[in-house]
């Protein structure tokens, strides 16, 4: 693999901004240019390439794309200090390193224990272990939409309409070998035999059912991980048996592209599209196999819906949308609607969850961090610093690194600025401080201020120039 820095550390520390607290952390264009260019080789000393001669002139673009914004060892240090206020003993949520490498906007991200798998337009996908660059592989064609982890299963979903299988090898965890392509070749030749099997996409133009013939923009697993779903801007999704990739089941789920799908709780599939809707599919077995059913449209609104989540212990589906809400619906109640987190002036491209936290990721290019309380959710932190919408997201348990009646996690961010940024989050950081005008967002509607360094934008329109997320 060219450019390929494996087997180096790749994680460096730059003294400047060390220990900063991410409050303190400007948008500025300082800080910017030191994240996101390379203008000479800076000094690492001698043992920043292990296992490189001393004396060999090493190019930037070889060195690690990765860069610290915060000393993890003085911070592990400092987790033994006592402290009697909450403020201190708790940590903020910090920004601990960024990840550029020009291959263009990052799409997607999957993240398995210390494995994080990232996608671009470039084709190519990368992994990284500790924050050194592990391995990759690269497909032929179709910038990667969506990468889903299935065990020892690999599915990358591309803008060519294609599913992607690939399968670590069991000689060496490093290296992935493509095994197949959904559809797969041989479903795909026996399915074309048969007329009934072709549906009409456009006039005069059919396709077969198996094949999507537009991009895919999600991908989904089963609780048990037999089925994988995946969503189209064709209006369709599909159910695929992950054992021998058949495709089990295509449904024409809604009148525009489908931006999201996920698997819910009870048996329920949801799924967002720009048409504005959020459905709700109930899956039942039928004979030997299993049908999904419509059941009922959970929202249905003007502006276009561009990403879904369920919570940890799945108890509630929340909703982003491209006026910058996000909508959620609690499962005790029976799926009434629990209320509206107001947090961006921009699109909600991208959602996650983690313990009692949720993460929204916007075009405005900040990450809204919410923390659930009885009910009601509290914005702790604008995770601000990149400077292209935040398309994708990622999060990890920090069991190593949590302190005693504290949970952390690692999220890893994707942006369309072509970074990634990894931020330590701690479930009992401490809400923002309010400035002058502003309180914090609940929901029910109060507002939570932006960080100072984060960008002012125009007021939030109820429409994008683009419904398809």
């Amino acid at each position: 693999m060219k450019g390929s820095s494996r087997g180096n550390h790749i994680f460096s520390e730059e003294n400047s901004i060390r220990g900063q607290k991410f409050d303190k952390l400007q948008n500025s264009p300082e800080h910017n240019e030191s994240t996101f260019t390379i203008s000479s080789p800076p000094d690492y000393g001698p043992d920043y390439l292990m296992g490189a001669e001393e004396a060999a002139p090493v190019s930037p673009l070889k060195k690690s794309p990765w860069s610290a914004h915060m000393n993890i060892s003085d911070d592990k240090n400092n987790s033994n200090d006592s402290s009697e206020t909450t403020n201190e003993r708790f940590s903020p949520n910090v920004l601990m390193g960024s990840l550029v490498r020009e291959e263009g906007h990052i799409y997607s991200l999957a993240s398995s224990g210390d494995l994080l798998y990232t996608g671009s337009d470039s084709k190519n996908i990368r992994i990284w272990k500790r924050h050194h660059e592990y391995s990759g592989f690269k497909s032929n064609s179709g910038l990667v939409k969506a990468i889903i982890i299935a065990r020892e299963k690999i599915f990358t979903g591309h803008q060519d309409g294609k599913i992607r299988v690939w399968k670590v090898s069991s000689k060496n965890a490093s290296n992935h070998r493509r095994i197949g392509t959904l559809p797969t070749l041989k479903n795909y030749i026996k399915c074309s035999m048969k007329p009934s099997n072709y549906v009409e996409v456009k006039r005069n133009s059919k396709v077969l059912w198996i094949k999507h013939f537009d991009s895919i923009s999600c991908l989904s697993l089963s609780e048990d991980q037999t089925l994988l779903y995946s969503a189209s801007w064709d209006k369709t999704f599909k159910v695929w048996r992950v054992s021998d990739f058949k495709c089990l089941e295509s449904i024409t789920a809604h009148d525009d592209a489908v931006n999201a799908l996920v698997v819910g709780f009870d048996g329920l599939v949801f799924t967002g599209s720009a048409d504005g809707t959020v459905k709700i599919w109930r899956k039942e077995l039928q004979g030997k196999g299993t049908k999904h059913f419509f059941s009922q449209t959970l929202l249905k609104q003007e502006c276009a819906v561009t990403a879904l989540a369920v919570n940890s212990n799945a108890t509630i589906i929340y909703c982003g949308s491209s006026d910058g809400l996000v909508n959620f619906w609690e499962r005790e109640k029976n799926l009434q609607h629990g209320g509206v987190l107001r947090g961006h002036k921009l699109a909600v491209l991208c959602l996650a969850t983690a313990g009692c936290l949720v993460f929204s990721g916007s075009a405005d290019m900040g990450i809204c961090v919410w923390r659930r309380v009885d009910g009601d959710h509290i914005c702790l932190s604008v995770l601000t610093g990149h400077t292209g919408p935040v398309k994708c997201l990622a999060v990890e348990r920090d069991n190593e690194n949590s302190r005693s009646g504290e949970q952390r996690w690692t999220v890893y961010s994707g942006s369309l600025d072509k970074s990634v940024k990894m931020w330590r989050v701690s479930e009992q950081a401490q809400p923002m401080v309010p400035n002058q005008k502003h309180q914090h967002y609940t929901s029910d509607g109060y507002c939570v201020p932006m960080l100072s360094s984060a960008p002012s934008f125009a007021s939030r329109g109820g429409k994008m120039g683009s419904r398809r997320f």
